[in-house]
């Protein structure tokens, strides 16, 4: 390579450079590039590292060991174990239905996550019914937030619900039940006169009276899902009425714990009450959420959750029964198999012939009821004794 002779502005002689040297100055300004290219690439990066999702869990009452809330923890912890440190789970306890409620969900999506507890909540689940109205309130305040609302039947662009058919698993119950009473009445310590629950108290008596048509199912209200003071009195008086069987819907085992002091049996709600009460507990109808909940978790990790209306029942997993005491006969267990096998192949247990509590034809053999009807439902099939007031 032909040397420079140049001189600087200053007059000085510019240095001249070696093929050696100027292969090494290029081989430098190239590292230099190459280096300053992955720094423009890795610091973008690093500062996009994504934060956990950040879920919040409304109860109406106490996790506890047992019940409704128990369930919905419980599915809680399955996700918090499944996902790790991709997302992140708190939840309050005993808010009750009404103002309160949309207070505390408000609170959720404006605050309550990180550090300084000023980051909002990603994703809502409110699960009561009575969470309803403060859910719809709040989502439309904030329509970044995913909200998810357990057993209601009100939905909004950010606003999915979600249930599950339980009256499968009072259906299967109601055999049971219906086999097992020497009296036929069977006592139903009810919630609340909702859509919810009389759609249970109809699945169990459709259960009951598909074996013993003579058995009648009596309901007394309470208007609450968390007393055992007011579920015993109600138990109580069933059992002092002529009822040889107690079945209700609320968290609390003192119905069931009422009928093993009289001598009598039976059917528990949410979890398996049997493991807490005893073999007098014939069945119980229960909840299993974590398989919904880390589907909705998968879906909104990737950003791919929309607005939707679930209703889950025995062939998804949503609801299931419980072990069966060894009290109940081996042909009444297989009953009860046979009648599950039949939901499991798609048979609604709300098909036609349906009967009211008058005696006249509601929905004629071959129909189903729909699920629209189905989720307002507001009357009695025939065989309940008592009134939705």
């Amino acid at each position: 390579m032909a040397k420079s002779a140049a001189r600087c502005a200053g007059g000085s002689p510019a240095k001249v450079l070696t093929d050696k040297e100027e292969i090494s100055m290029k081989k430098l300004i190239l590292g230099l590039m190459v280096l300053a290219m992955t720094f423009s690439l890795v610091a973008p990066a690093a500062s996009q590292v994504k934060k956990p999702l950040k879920i919040a869990f409304v109860y109406i009452g106490p996790p506890g060991d047992m019940g409704w809330t128990y369930e919905q923890d419980r599915g809680r912890l399955a996700i918090e174990k499944q996902f790790g440190s991709q997302i992140e789970t708190k939840y309050v306890e005993n808010v009750p239905e009404g103002p309160d409620a949309e207070r505390v969900i408000r609170q959720w999506a404006m605050s309550g996550f990180g550090k300084d507890g000023k980051e909002g909540a990603d994703l809502i689940f409110t699960t009561s019914f009575g969470y309803m109205d403060p859910t719809v309130a709040v989502a439309k305040e904030f329509p970044n937030v995913k909200f998810e609302h357990c057993s209601g039947y009100k939905t909004a662009p950010n606003l999915a619900t979600y249930f599950g058919r339980i009256e499968e698993a009072r259906y299967l119950t109601g055999i049971i039940a219906g086999r097992m009473t020497k009296s036929n009445v069977i006592g139903y310590v009810a919630a609340f006169p909702i859509p919810e629950v009389v759609r249970g108290i109809n699945g169990f008596t459709l259960g009951v009276r598909s074996v013993n048509p003579k058995a009648q199912v009596k309901v007394v209200w309470t208007n609450t899902w968390y007393d055992p003071v007011k579920e015993r009195e109600a138990a109580v008086a069933l059992l002092d009425s002529g009822a040889d069987l107690i079945a209700q819907h609320q968290d609390t085992t003192e119905p069931q714990k009422a009928a093993q002091e009289r001598g009598k049996y039976s059917i528990g709600y949410d979890s398996d009450m049997g493991k807490f009460v005893g073999d007098s507990v014939l069945a119980s109808a229960m909840w299993e959420w974590s398989t919904y909940l880390s589907s909705t978790v998968k879906q909104a990790l990737a950003g791919t959750w929309k607005t939707h209306e679930y209703w889950g029942g025995l062939k998804d997993g949503v609801v299931k029964l419980s072990a069966i005491s060894p009290k109940v006969p081996a042909n009444v267990v297989k009953e009860v198999e046979a009648a599950q096998k039949k939901i499991l192949g798609g048979w609604s247990i709300f098909s036609g012939p349906l009967k009211g509590q008058d005696g006249k034809v509601v929905y004629p053999a071959g129909q189903v009821v729909p699920d629209a009807k189905q989720a307002s439902m507001d009357w009695f099939v025939e065989g309940v004794v008592g009134k939705i007031q």
